[in-house]
């Protein structure tokens, strides 16, 4: 009986109160349209600057991505190997969002569907991927807290 409550109780706390997301035909709020897009650039310049520092500081943790069949998940900051990070793409030079658009939001939740495109020196493209971004507020400031893509 003591298991069923604590799961009962779980499971309620799960569902936590939170406004509903706005649908996608509406207009999202420009503020929250606004943070996204401010988050979304800085994680990508910061990814393109090698920074890896800067660029888990655009990160909420524990921080989540599904890709390639399989979920990593970094607890805290300074967990990935930055050197192996850059280098595990061959000839990539930079990447660039080709879209980002929002598909839900609430006040403390975005959706963006996104694609981006990873390109060598010379300007000639890697690929292209489709991806989910998950961005959350947490104690006041946005964060990528999850990442689902088709990229390697």
């Amino acid at each position: 009986m003591k298991t069923l409550a604590l799961a009962v109780l779980f499971i309620a706390l799960s569902f936590k109160a939170s406004p509903p997301p706005q649908a996608t035909t509406e207009r999202v709020d420009p503020a929250l349209e606004s943070a996204a897009m401010k988050l979304l650039d800085e994680y990508m310049a910061t990814w393109n600057s090698k920074d890896v520092t800067a660029w888990e500081s655009t990160f909420h943790f524990p921080h989540y991505r599904l890709a390639s069949g399989k979920m990593s998940v970094l607890e805290r900051p300074g967990q990935q190997d930055a050197t192996r990070l850059w280098q595990a793409i061959p000839d990539w030079h930079h990447s660039k969002w080709d879209r980002r658009r929002i598909v839900h939001a609430s006040a403390d939740k975005i959706h963006v569907d996104t694609k981006f495109t990873r390109y060598r020196a010379d300007g000639s493209r890697i690929g292209s991927y489709e991806s989910l971004y998950i961005l959350t507020r947490e104690d006041g400031r946005w964060g990528v807290k999850l990442r689902s893509s088709f990229a390697q």
